[in-house]
């Protein structure tokens, strides 16, 4: 791994275990603090981005995914927690590279929202997607996510991982009781639903993983793109 994409993800490994860390230890203005944080977090990813010289095939192609990853998410928003989008993401990433698979995770969240409404989860749902997006870019080139079975194990912890995310920030901007019993009721609560987002992650990449990874890595050829 590239000593610049350790760097990326350590920093955001930090930032995020201090946004927990303030979301436990302080009781005041801890959601102003959690947004900075996870604000701060996106700056490195966007502007190492940035300085990459993109042809305009590399971002129609990044403006595609990521609007199938939001819109995908759309005609699902009456089954809680079951849509393919973390699947496009996870597909994409392993496809085109972490810091691809970071902006279009970010831009489903910001996208689909547009469709079932924004809020102060947004940046959270980004911060998650991008994330998710980010890590399977890291592995890409490991058995993890060569292998059907390893990116089966990725998409169902991921799934829960994305629910025990956005947890937080219902407990921290919502319920404002940032207590061990709180923590354990309200994510004992999600568990359904957390283990439906996994299963579905299952289901999408079982089904349509290797097919779309071989779509994109044959345009991505094709044309030359992030080279």
């Amino acid at each position: 791994m590239e000593r610049p994409k350790k760097l990326l993800i350590v920093i955001s490994i930090f930032l995020f275990v201090l946004l927990v860390a303030t979301t436990l230890l302080s009781n005041e203005h801890y959601l102003i603090l959690s947004l900075v944080i996870m604000f701060v977090t996106f700056m490195p990813f966007m502007i190492r981005f940035s300085k990459k010289k993109l042809t305009s095939r590399e971002l129609v192609l990044l403006a595609i995914l990521g609007s199938i990853a939001a819109i995908s998410r759309v005609p699902f928003a009456s089954l809680p927690s079951v849509q393919p989008t973390t699947f496009v993401i996870i597909v994409a990433a392993i496809a085109l590279g972490p810091q691809s698979g970071f902006v279009i995770g970010g831009l489903a969240a910001i996208v689909s929202n547009l469709f079932l409404g924004q809020g102060p989860w947004t940046p959270w749902q980004m911060y998650s997607w991008g994330m998710i997006g980010l890590v399977a870019g890291l592995l890409q080139h490991t058995w993890i996510m060569r292998t059907g079975l390893g990116r089966i194990i990725y998409g169902f912890i991921v799934g829960f991982l994305f629910g025990w995310i956005m947890n937080l920030w219902f407990i921290i901007g919502v319920i404002q009781e940032t207590t061990w019993q709180s923590f354990l009721l309200y994510y004992s609560a999600s568990f359904y639903f957390d283990l439906a987002h996994a299963l579905s992650n299952v289901f999408f990449l079982l089904l349509f993983g290797p097919a779309w990874i071989k779509i994109i890595e044959r345009f991505k050829r094709k044309y030359g793109l992030f080279e």
